[in-house]
């Protein structure tokens, strides 16, 4: 399965790395999040004599944010965050207005009322950049604007980017006018785009799809998933073995708060550094400070310049050829020797910060959990890839083809022989599947050159 890489220069934009896995706990707030904002939202709609709290009017939101005056598809009400919910209310209307969250009284294991995770739907979306760079799928304006037309009239003046061009009649020819209403009230005046792409019909078929006259809206993509791991993962990953303690209490149990979540699938994963990065983007949009970039899923090449940590030629983050120190201690959890687990100190999943960082300060780049890149997963990508800031991806959609779901994952975990731990080794699992062994950790690509900018 796993195939280590041939050597292959490629240059890679600076970028910040999480110096850990992601751990339960932080994994824990995007699910509660999840939960909350459901919550919320049954208490604003419902009966209970606190609704009118949990709900922000149309014209509250606009006295803060009077940008989005005029805007036609503001929600209403809004979400109030700052109203604490009273999980243990005892009005009735109160608990009814929450019951939908709850297990059916039918499914509830010795009467305990617990969440739903089945419900905990997160709704997030996302911009196809790829597809809108494709040169058939760019915009088409209904008219090409001419500026050296001087005989055109006002009805006949021209759209060039949402920029309605003077006619030279009210001020200099080309520049913007000042007397005309804003097109974006009506985008379809400005052009359309005919956008191309294909639709898996299963069986690792497609068709061509054509979509004409469409706006720019059609490269944002819409996605819902559940946020909660399979913590079942610890059950079904091994036959015959006896890891249902896992499957009871690592997710949620303080004790392992700050251990790797695992059981997350790649689009989970994906889910996440979405709503990490509105969190934070949202935070200093807030507080009138500029957004930055998103957190995102390493490339291959990214998160193996990580693992380096500076030292090119060694085949572990640790640097030199051996997978002990000098003393004979295990530099990583995996499983060495002849198959015990507890040699290197570790039985399942270890501490996020446990061991030795490498000399960018990264703890547990080899072993411990394996983790998710971005990239999508073929044998031949390193030969066909870019060197610049290599990225082969691929959107694989539900009929496509197994083959086309396999995502890169990279590092090794605990359950791994040590040759998995090598930097430059590589293997896949499916997109949609979740491993007891697998996490993720996110990056965030540098604004600018690099500290200091000076060359």
């Amino acid at each position: 399965m796993a195939h280590t890489t041939k050597s292959k220069v490629v240059s890679v934009q600076a970028f910040y790395i999480d110096d850990s896995e992601i751990s339960n706990n932080e994994y824990r707030q995007f699910v509660f999040w999840v939960r909350d904002s459901i919550a919320r939202k049954l208490l604003a709609n419902g009966s209970n004599p606190d609704a009118d709290r949990f709900q922000i009017s149309q014209d509250e939101f606009l006295s803060v944010y009077p940008i989005y005056k005029g805007d036609n598809n503001l929600q209403d009400p809004y979400i109030n965050w700052e109203e604490k919910i009273n999980w243990g209310s005892g009005d009735d209307d109160y608990r009814a207005d929450l019951q939908p969250l709850y297990l059916p009284e039918g499914e509830r294991f010795y009467n305990r009322k617990e969440i739903d995770t089945r419900k905990l739907n997160y709704e997030y979306y996302r911009i196809d950049l790829k597809l809108a760079a494709a040169k058939v799928n760019r915009f088409i304006p209904n008219k090409s604007p001419d500026i050296q037309d001087a005989a055109h009239d006002y009805k006949k003046a021209d759209y060039n980017n949402g920029v309605h061009l003077n006619d030279g009649q009210n001020g200099v020819p080309g520049s913007p006018s000042t007397l005309v209403g804003d097109p974006a009230k009506d985008s379809k005046t400005l052009g359309t785009y005919n956008v191309k792409d294909e639709v898996s019909v299963g069986q690792g078929n497609y068709v061509p799809r054509e979509r004409k006259g469409v706006d720019r809206s059609v490269f944002i993509i819409k996605d819902v998933i559940n946020v909660y791991p399979d913590t079942l993962a610890w059950v079904h990953d091994y036959t015959y073995s006896f890891n249902e303690p896992l499957t009871n209490m690592y997710f949620w149990h303080p004790a392992y708060d700050s251990y790797p979540v695992v059981g997350v699938t790649w689009k989970q994963a994906r889910a996440f550094s979405i709503w990490r990065s509105m969190l934070l983007n949202n935070y200093l949009i807030g507080t009138e400070q500029s957004i930055v970039n998103d957190f995102r899923l390493p490339t291959e090449s990214e998160w193996e310049y990580a693992a380096r940590g500076g030292l090119q030629k060694s085949p572990y983050p640790w640097g030199g050829p051996y997978i002990r120190n000098a003393a004979g201690c295990f530099l990583g959890n995996f499983k060495p020797m002849r198959g015990s687990y507890i040699d290197d100190g570790g039985f399942h999943t270890v501490y996020i910060y446990s061991y030795n960082p490498n000399d960018y300060g990264l703890y547990c780049m080899a072993g411990n959990a394996s983790e998710w890149t971005s990239n999508s997963f073929d044998e031949s990508a390193y030969d066909f890839q870019h060197d610049l800031n290599p990225d082969y991806v691929y959107e694989a959609q539900d009929k496509d083809a197994n083959v086309l779901k396999r995502k890169v994952i990279r590092g090794g975990s605990w359950k791994d022989v040590g040759y998995y731990l090598q930097t430059s080794a590589r293997t896949y699992e499916y997109q949609d599947t979740a491993k007891c062994y697998i996490g993720f950790r996110n990056v965030m690509t540098y604004l600018g050159r690099a500290k200091g900018d000076e060359i």
